[in-house]
């Protein structure tokens, strides 16, 4: 039997407006059952129900080979589902990828540069190349666009001189040359120094601060924690979890971190008080939170002789919940 096709009308809301779905509906991105299946039976998306609420900095995260590309792609229009639903600023795609893209500004797997040309005629060849801009305007938007990723001293430089942060830095002022109402950025701080990667962020909360929605694929988790208020997280090409970064990350359970110089008494301590995943790390040992009162460990610790200068429960990182949630560490982004 033939499967659904993803290109027919969404009966869950109208076609009509940019915003979001009748109803009330407040989300810029939203599939239902958004399921994408390669020639071979390789199962790459698996029934994603994904919400990216508007005016949100969501953070799309998964391990290699997650599936997170191949939705991106299906959220872009770039390949068809196999079956489920997509709808991005109120309309379903890729059916009306005409009216949606040009609201649109993504950066995905780095940016398409002509290295012959300098970044500031890329940017003129970008804009040139869409039907919506008002060529008496170019120079002022490619400019502004430059400046505003740091590129201006470097503009009249080739392409193929740019450096991997350069180059992200271009494809990122490709995507801003217009306003947007949605951001897609694939690893936007992909090649960046630590200076760089501090003002990609500034400039993601400031986009987000303007009323633009991003959605950011990252394989850093901290970069996820810093500027995202929301976060998906898929393994295996389904949807583990989402919400906001700071459920998830409470959702984790913490870490007791006791501080001393007696680091193997503390261990065989904490062990004896059935105290779980006990680990030595230079004068701080950690381990799992205790089932009990930690009034009684820390009285346990004191009783053996154990020197505490520290004892307390550390918040669950987004990386805590990650790894509680996929069983696995991280990797690139897949």
């Amino acid at each position: 039997m033939d499967q659904p096709s993803a290109t027919e009308p969404d009966p869950e809301g109208s076609d009509d407006g940019a915003g979001g779905d009748a109803g009330g509906d407040r989300s810029v991105i939203r599939t239902r059952g958004l399921t994408k299946r390669y020639r071979g039976g390789q199962l790459a998306v698996d029934g994603l129900d994904l919400t990216v609420p508007a005016g949100s900095v969501f953070g799309f995260l998964g391990p290699n080979g997650s599936g997170k590309t191949t939705t991106i792609r299906m959220l872009m229009g770039l390949i068809e589902p196999t079956s489920g639903t997509a709808r991005v600023l109120g309309r379903p795609m890729p059916r009306a990828s005409r009216d949606v893209l040009p609201q649109v500004g993504a950066l995905i797997e780095g940016p398409a540069l002509y290295g012959f040309l300098s970044g500031r005629d890329n940017l003129v060849r970008y804009d040139a190349a869409d039907p919506t801009a008002d060529p008496r305007t170019r120079t002022t938007r490619v400019a502004a666009a430059l400046d505003r990723v740091g590129l201006a001293a470097a503009a009249g430089k080739k392409a193929k001189a740019y450096s991997l942060g350069m180059k992200q830095r271009l494809g990122l002022a490709a995507a801003l040359l217009q306003p947007r109402s949605l951001l897609v950025l694939d690893e936007p701080t992909n090649g960046l120094d630590p200076q760089g990667m501090r003002e990609i962020r500034s400039l993601v909360r400031e986009l987000a601060s303007d009323g633009t929605t991003v959605f950011l694929s990252s394989h850093l988790l901290d970069e996820i924690e810093q500027v995202c208020t929301h976060a998906g997280v898929m393994a295996r090409g389904r949807l583990i979890t989402q919400g906001s970064v700071a459920d998830l990350a409470a959702g984790a359970r913490g870490r007791l971190v006791v501080t001393t110089p007696d680091t193997a008494e503390t261990a065989r301590v904490l062990k004896e008080q059935g105290v779980g995943d006990v680990v030595i790390a230079e004068d701080r040992v950690t381990s799992d939170p205790p089932d009990g009162e930690l009034s009684d460990i820390n009285a346990a610790l004191v009783t053996a002789g154990v020197r505490v200068r520290g004892f307390a429960v550390e918040r669950a990182s987004l990386e805590d919940a990650f790894v509680a949630l996929t069983g696995e560490g991280f990797d690139v982004a897949g």
